[in-house]
């Protein structure tokens, strides 16, 4: 059960980081939260509104791993798709900012340490 929620918890951070890049990016909000100057916001609207797709993408796939009926199958989609999100926040730390490593890789090696000892 803990494992579950873990799950679900960085499928919702994956779900607020698409809000912020599909839908706030060019905001006040989304300019904080990412750092952004309002022309480059405004350059970039597009990018970062397949970025957020991206994210979404990895949302969807950490909820169909804790909604699989097969607790088993579910368990390796999770283990799947959390190590992709974890090698996306050590890359997004290395060529953007660190502050990715606790908001997105940290809270994915805590569920996924979760998952594999469940």
């Amino acid at each position: 059960m803990v494992a579950a929620v873990l799950v679900a918890l960085v499928a919702l951070i994956h779900i607020y980081i698409l809000f912020l890049e599909m839908f706030q990016w060019s905001s006040p909000r989304g300019q904080k939260a990412f750092g952004l100057t309002p022309e480059f916001a405004r350059d970039t609207k597009v990018l970062a509104a397949n970025q957020g797709l991206y994210n979404g993408f990895l949302a969807a796939g950490l909820i169909w791993g804790v909604l699989h009926p097969d607790r088993e199958f579910g368990w390796q989609i999770c283990i799947f798709f959390l190590a992709c999100v974890a090698i996306a926040g050590i890359y997004g730390a290395a060529t953007s900012t660190r502050k990715i490593l606790l908001v997105q890789t940290v809270p994915a090696l805590i569920a996924l340490v979760a998952v594999i000892f469940a």
